[in-house]
């Protein structure tokens, strides 16, 4: 609702175009660092008072971004919400901590589904303030006014290891849970160890509280999971790449207008949506086995880009972008999954924090690698795109032996 908006914002404010641009930047950079560490953080001190946390401080963020009438204090507003604001990543983990480990692609790609309508309805409601009188500022302070209803609704769950029994018995009799009785005896047991230890945990010292997130990151740091992290990034800069000149090279390569470009990256994040409820489905299918379905959406990804890099009209284009979208909203799940299988759930904050961090390296390689394939071809950065999307997979083929194991990957420091 907030980010379409904020160019536009700084520059009435004065700001030319290389201070946004700096200050767009020092954002992901606080994002890349500190995704880690909040992520191990929350594995520590337990999800219910670093997702409280987070929701708070990103709240008081856009709350001093809706005050903002000078750049410096537009700067600084964005300080907590690059250094906090993690919420998505610490609800997958909360919610990688409540089911079994056979439903979680089920649960996970719900969970993106919502948060993919939000972001299709969210600039549709930021453009409608926008033409309102200091509408900049009435978004901001409904967007932190969000946060805190947000924050209301974390605060009222039922954490305790009596309230989590007794749902988990009035869902049994009325027979509507979708988990097995062993997920829920599982879940009861890990709810209590799990707030015995986030109690303990958060009243130690900040120093010691310090200390043990990096020992935790470093365990991750000196693990086999590298392969696994380098296909995440590698697959998010293919995708990256695909989307990063789309407008201009549909219109440089058909003459469409910028227009059509967006009714289709609309069409394609409905689409997702959709892909998202589909997931139950099709893992089903796959009989719950995360690598194989990994490998092939992968597969399917990559033949997508080359397909769109290769097109020769605009229906090809449309046809590639339709299964695009579900091809990859079931990879980024798919990656999440294989993520916490392999490391195993005890670090699910940390290990979902280290492929946040790793995503946005992404982020700010691609930029980089569009524009100088640009300059050769506007069909250059999804070509190279297809290039990375190829490594990714045949580094899938070449570990398919530790992906299949049953075995977590022991960290450093256990």
């Amino acid at each position: 609702m907030v980010v379409p908006l904020m160019n536009l914002h700084i520059k009435s404010l004065g700001a030319s175009h290389t201070v946004a641009g700096i200050i767009g930047s020092l954002y992901g950079i606080m994002q890349l660092f500190s995704s880690t560490f909040v992520g191990c953080w929350s594995d520590i001190v337990g999800r219910r008072y670093s997702l409280l946390a987070c929701i708070l401080l990103s709240a008081l963020g856009y709350f001093l971004l809706g005050t903002s009438t000078t750049v410096l204090l537009f700067a600084v507003s964005r300080v907590p919400v690059g250094i906090f604001k993690h919420t998505l990543s610490i609800s997958k983990a909360l919610l990688s901590d409540l089911v079994s480990e056979r439903d979680r692609p089920l649960v996970m790609g719900r969970f993106n589904a919502a948060s993919s309508v939000g972001f299709i309805l969210g600039p549709v409601v930021g453009g409608y303030l926008a033409e309102l009188e200091d509408g900049f500022y009435q978004a901001s302070f409904i967007c932190a006014s969000i946060f805190l209803l947000n924050a209301g609704l974390v605060w009222m769950l039922p954490w305790s290891e009596e309230n989590t029994g007794n749902r988990e018995h009035q869902q049994g009799n009325k027979g509507t849970d979708s988990f097995s009785a062993k997920a829920n005896h599982d879940l009861h047991l890990k709810s209590g160890t799990n707030g015995a230890v986030a109690s303990d945990s958060l009243f130690q010292s900040p120093w010691i509280q310090v200390a043990t997130v990096l020992k935790r990151i470093k365990g991750i740091a000196c693990s086999d999971l590298w392969d696994v992290f380098l296909v995440r990034l590698l697959m998010s800069v293919a995708i990256l790449l695909y989307y990063s000149n789309f407008s201009l090279a549909l219109e440089e390569r058909f003459g469409v207008k910028a227009l059509f470009s967006g009714y289709l990256l609309s069409y394609s994040s409905a689409l997702g949506v959709l892909a998202g409820c589909l997931l139950g489905p099709i893992t089903r299918l796959y009989q719950h086995n995360t690598y194989r379905l990994l490998l092939h959406s992968s597969t399917l990804t990559c033949t997508l880009i080359f397909l769109y890099a290769s097109a020769l009209s605009i229906g090809m284009v449309i046809l590639s972008s339709t299964f695009l979208a579900f091809s990859t909203t079931i990879g980024r799940t798919c990656i999440i999954d294989l993520e916490l299988t392999i490391g195993g759930n005890e670090a699910s904050g940390t290990l979902l924090g280290v492929g946040q961090s790793v995503t946005s390296v992404g982020r700010i390689v691609a930029p980089l690698l569009s524009g100088i394939a640009q300059e050769f071809s506007p069909c250059g950065p999804p070509s190279l795109g297809v290039g990375l999307a190829l490594v990714a997979i045949l580094i899938m083929n070449a570990n398919k032996q530790k992906y299949c194991s049953h075995g977590n990957v022991k960290l450093k420091n256990q």
